[in-house]
């Protein structure tokens, strides 16, 4: 990537989607059978009826490469092209290399800078943040913005508490150049964190304070959350944040076509939903067959819903995630996807 400032003012456009899950679904009914929950448990207290779980030989990169295509494909815009690649990604391949420069090199996306990014769950609306940012600066003309996820790696199958949250995916959105006269683009962003609650969601094990050698609890290598807390936390973020991005838009939700928001948990949508006066057909939801898939979440929602007819050339749709970190970022674009091959 070779970028310079330009005095040439562009807008960033959400110009193509695409997404790719594996293949195994692991229903509720298989989980009662490796561990102490049911159905009926898992439905009432998170929405979630099956998921999806990849093979012991794929990885978080290999789940973000087949979406890379699909997302190139929808755009018609060749690999070579591409000028950035951001993973954001909760369960990357490894700490280094990235799982972005696995995924570029794969790709053929020879002249991308690429890079990871961790905001779990916020992380594609972090991303787009950045990517977005990197063409409104001149630096990039198309960035690729993929949440790549194998979170079935990360908990523990003894704790039915996380266990029968998590699934696997990946999907993102190509963002391209566009020319204010003739693009909406991204209109605004709102993020942010709270590292006070960062013991409520956490990997104790696998980094600097902690190395798995040093790990002396089986529970330190896995995913740990405080439900009730990230439960508060969730539903307090998510219509503050919705809130703040609208009023500073000078925007009620009654302009919003489409708002697809983190796929965690159906009660606090539901809550979200009924807080910011949302009518259902204009809320997108598909936990029930993906459960959380992290970071590969909105664009999942976000690629589903196109392929629905619910989200249509020209609509406002409004984006909200919400995580580890404890963070939150909420945005509002123009979905786009006019021809860009340019």
């Amino acid at each position: 990537m070779i970028g310079v400032r330009s005095g040439a003012p562009r807008r960033a456009r959400l110009a193509a989607l695409g997404a790719h899950v594996p293949e195994r679904v692991v229903t509720n009914a298989d989980l009662e059978r490796m561990v102490d929950t049911s159905d009926a448990w898992i439905t009432s207290r998170t929405g979630i009826r099956e998921r999806r779980w990849a093979a012991p030989e794929e990885a978080a990169s290999d789940l973000g490469i087949a979406a890379a295509r699909r997302i190139l494909d929808d755009a018609g815009v060749a690999a070579a092209d591409v000028d950035l690649v951001i993973v954001p990604s909760a369960s990357p391949d490894h700490l280094f290399p990235s799982t972005a420069a696995l995924v570029a090199h794969a790709i053929g996306a020879e002249r991308a800078a690429a890079y990871d990014l961790l905001a779990a769950c916020s992380g594609f609306v972090y991303g787009c943040a950045q990517g977005a940012a990197m063409i409104e600066a001149g630096l990039a003309r198309r960035v690729l913005v993929i949440g790549a996820e194998v979170m079935s790696r990360m908990v523990d199958m003894e704790d039915r508490s996380t266990c029968v949250l998590f699934g696997d995916a990946a999907a993102g959105a190509l963002l391209v150049a566009g020319a204010p006269e003739d693009t909406t683009g991204f209109l605004g962003f709102d993020l942010g964190a709270d590292g006070s609650g960062g013991p409520d969601l956490i990997m104790p094990a696998g980094g600097g304070r902690m190395p798995l050698s040093s790990a002396t609890a089986r529970g330190d290598v896995f995913l740990q959350m405080r439900g009730a807390e990230v439960f508060r936390f969730a539903t307090r973020a998510m219509v503050e944040s919705i809130g703040r991005l609208l009023d500073a838009l000078g925007l009620s939700i009654d302009d919003i076509d489409l708002v697809v928001p983190h796929q965690a948990n159906a009660r606090i949508i539901d809550h979200a939903a009924a807080r910011l006066g949302i009518p259902a057909e204009r809320m997108f939801n598909n936990l029930d067959r993906y459960g959380n898939t992290s970071s590969a979440s909105v664009p999942l929602a976000l690629a589903e819903a196109r392929d629905a007819g619910r989200l249509r050339p020209g609509d406002l749709v409004l984006m909200v995630g919400f995580g580890a970190g404890l963070t939150w970022g909420s945005a509002v674009a123009r979905y786009e996807p006019r021809e860009v091959r340019e």
